[in-house]
């Protein structure tokens, strides 16, 4: 399985530090709280300005780590960071420790993972076929089985930046792309086969929840609203000055082009990273509930937030 590979211009991975938190623990007492995001872009603009201090965080400290979302699904699963962006279908499994933030999340409209393919077809012709996905925690993977439970028998999980070559080079039979790739994916010879978003949003009419920012539950409900400012401060900042992070997205970044950075922020970052409102909790809501209905869920667990 390619889980746990770090993606084009990431960091070496660094260990994260597991960090015991009791109640009636003062974060402040720390040197730094473990951050994990990932090196694209639309997260690398959210947190640029918390990490570099540009906002006034009252002296907490953040020790940043970077890695590939699915890395950061698994590190989360075995509580490793404070505070991290993960799969909404990872959060699912993890609410008994982990609550969700209102702010840094990936929510949107025409903004939903691909299916790609050498050839144009139609998405019932790949059933078991060889499909690359790009992690099996990927709200990206859920919404492909949501579609049709069979396209997720035969998978192969390998880091996103390497499905498309996959597909192209006939090692997988198609690819389920995300991030960056929705936008590239013709420079390797590749058609869309079926835009897992726009089926989510004709099935539900709801925009998509693909990833979100989460905080171990022990921090308590008070810590975790400061979280939530200081994330939305930062976005906030980044807005204001858009041009100012472009050092930093492409640090992490480097293969891609302005104009993929542009629209990849554009797409991925919008109202619902500043706050997910009622609208975007719902959404939440309605595919959690549609993977219960249909097994890929447990039914029940912990609530949404603190």
């Amino acid at each position: 399985m390619g889980t746990g590979v770090n993606a084009p211009g990431c960091p070496k991975r660094r260990k994260a530090l597991s960090i015991p938190v009791a109640r009636g623990y003062n974060p402040l007492d720390m040197d730094a709280l473990t951050l994990g995001y990932s090196p694209c872009p639309n997260d690398t603009f959210i947190f640029y300005a918390l990490v570099h201090g540009k906002v006034d965080t009252g002296g907490l400290g953040f020790r940043e780590v970077l890695e590939d979302v699915e890395t950061l699904n698994l590190m989360a699963s075995r509580q490793e960071l404070d505070i991290t962006k993960v799969s909404f279908a990872a959060f699912a499994g993890l609410r008994e420790t982990y609550a969700l933030l209102r702010s840094g999340g990936a929510l949107g409209r025409g903004c939903g993972p691909l299916v790609v393919a050498r050839e144009r077809t139609g998405i019932e012709a790949l059933r078991g076929k060889r499909i690359a996905i790009p992690g099996m925690n990927t709200t990206a993977f859920m919404l492909l089985r949501l579609l049709d439970p069979v396209l997720g028998e035969n998978v192969s999980a390998m880091p996103f930046n390497e499905i498309m070559p996959a597909v192209r080079d006939g090692i997988v039979d198609a690819g389920l792309i995300i991030h960056e790739s929705r936008f590239t994916y013709p420079s390797f010879g590749l058609v869309e086969v079926e835009d897992l978003g726009r089926w989510w949003e004709r099935e539900t009419g709801h925009p998509i929840p693909l990833g979100c920012i989460i905080a171990r539950r022990s921090l308590g409900k008070e810590f975790a609203g400061k979280l939530e400012r200081l994330v939305r401060k930062s976005l906030e900042y980044a807005f204001a000055r858009p041009e100012e992070p472009v050092s930093y997205i492409k640090m992490h970044s480097q293969e891609l082009a302005d104009d993929v950075i542009k629209n990849h922020i554009g797409l991925y970052v919008n109202d619902y990273s500043l706050d997910l409102g009622d609208e975007g909790v719902s959404a939440v809501e309605a595919l959690f509930n549609m993977a219960e209905k249909r097994g890929l869920l447990k039914p029940g667990g912990s609530p949404l937030f603190f």
